[in-house]
């Protein structure tokens, strides 16, 4: 039975995360349909500041929504916002069922730039850092981001990964995971440690080349966290009505009276048991898309038609 919160100010019933299954995340079960901290206080290209009231109020609308999974990290900052203040702000004391993942690797400096990936022993104090800005004494989970872009970075992340194995024995964080990474560096990290989660981009119509990664997430027992699965996310990439299959997926939309974000959303969740959603966003509203987007079921020949336009992509 899906679970239904009730909006106070509307009257209606807004599915709750549950509605999308549940995971185990190293030692701790989460709902599949979790919340991404990137967008909370605006992105560097947004023309005006968002509305720190503004994201309080979504992670405290995810909250009683039954998202218990959010990502975030340290480098999720504007000049007037920084996530993981939010984040602590809105949701401190944190209930015991609330997993924060955060990443670590690279560094922004205070103006905004992106800076080389951090040398292994350097980890410990990005970790101390989101230690602080969250007020936890103790990390659910961190994920090793490989690289400071998009694009996967070739090497190993033998060194990097064994700095956070230490931390982990030193009582700083509890499950690692990676990010950003190949099957063969996810191999490579598996031979190390119990790896939690993989999060990479991904989506409908996006870096379909995972699709094997995610099968093999799935042979381990990995979790596969898309990051970006509705859109790209910089200005000058291709948005969802600009990418191809737009008319099969509004087409799908219209049969389950959903959006095509939502549609991209279930297609996501429908990959496998172990695939997670972790959309971002900044609106209220838009957060209560995302999470009713659990509860779409699609027909073995909507997935047939989406995995088409994606692998055609």
């Amino acid at each position: 039975m899906t679970t239904r919160t009730v909006d106070q100010n509307t009257s209606t019933s807004v599915p709750d995360a549950s509605a999308a299954g549940t995971w185990r995340l190293g030692d701790r079960t989460v709902n599949r349909l979790g919340l991404g901290a990137m967008r909370l206080g605006g992105m560097p290209w947004d023309e005006k500041p968002k509305s720190r009231a503004d994201g309080i109020a979504v992670l405290r609308r995810a909250r009683e929504l039954g998202v218990n999974h959010i990502d975030t990290a340290a480098f999720y900052f504007t000049p007037l916002r920084s996530a993981n203040e939010l984040i602590s702000t809105a949701l401190q004391p944190y209930p015991d069922d609330l997993v924060i993942v955060t990443k670590v690797g690279p560094s922004r400096s205070r103006s905004g730039e992106f800076e080389p990936l951090g040398r292994p022993e350097q980890l410990r104090g990005q970790v101390e850092e989101n230690l602080r800005q969250l007020g936890r004494q103790e990390l659910d989970v961190v994920n090793l981001r490989w690289g400071t872009g998009h694009e996967k970075q070739p090497g190993s992340i033998a060194d990097h990964l064994g700095a956070l194995v230490e931390l982990r024995e030193a009582g700083l964080l509890r499950n690692i995971g990676i990010s950003n990474v190949t099957a063969e560096q996810l191999q490579e990290a598996l031979a190390i440690t119990p790896i939690v989660c993989v999060q990479n981009q991904y989506g409908l119509t996006n870096r379909r080349e995972d699709d094997a990664l995610l099968e093999l997430c799935g042979r381990h027992g990995v979790a596969f966290t898309p990051f970006f699965a509705v859109a790209a996310a910089a200005p000058g990439t291709p948005r969802p009505t600009e990418e191809p299959g737009r008319d099969e997926i509004a087409a799908v939309a219209a049969t389950h009276g959903a959006t095509p974000s939502q549609i991209r959303l279930a297609w996501t969740l429908h990959r496998g048991p172990h695939v997670l959603a972790i959309p971002g966003t900044g609106n209220p509203a838009h957060l209560e898309e995302n999470v009713a987007a659990g509860a779409i079921r699609l027909s073995e020949e909507e997935l047939t038609l989406l995995n088409g336009i994606g692998s055609a992509a």
